[in-house]
């Protein structure tokens, strides 16, 4: 059940109030019998890890075509040393 949060106009209380989704807002302050106003909030529902279950719980199938996809590591076994390209530059007098 979803968590709302409410404001009294009169006596300036906040609280919060679980509720079915189905339910109306409330209107009147318990304490005090003020109108209330309903507050947007932040919620408290957080994804962890990437957030999707194909990545997150894959099946066999989506493990070995995921492995398939990625690009061949060619750093083990071959070390190739890329020097950066230096252009001489001839000067004439």
């Amino acid at each position: 059940m979803p968590v709302y949060e409410y404001n009294c106009i009169k006596c300036n209380e906040t609280f919060e109030v679980m509720q079915k989704i189905s339910e109306g807002p409330l209107t009147v302050c318990s304490l005090c019998g003020g109108e209330l106003k309903k507050l947007i909030t932040n919620t408290s529902f957080v994804l962890k890890g990437s957030g999707w279950y194909v990545s997150d719980y894959p099946s066999p199938d989506r493990k070995k075509a995921r492995e398939a996809e990625k690009p061949a590591d060619t750093s083990k076994g071959s070390k190739t040393d890329a020097k950066p390209e230096t252009k001489k530059e001839t000067v004439t007098t």
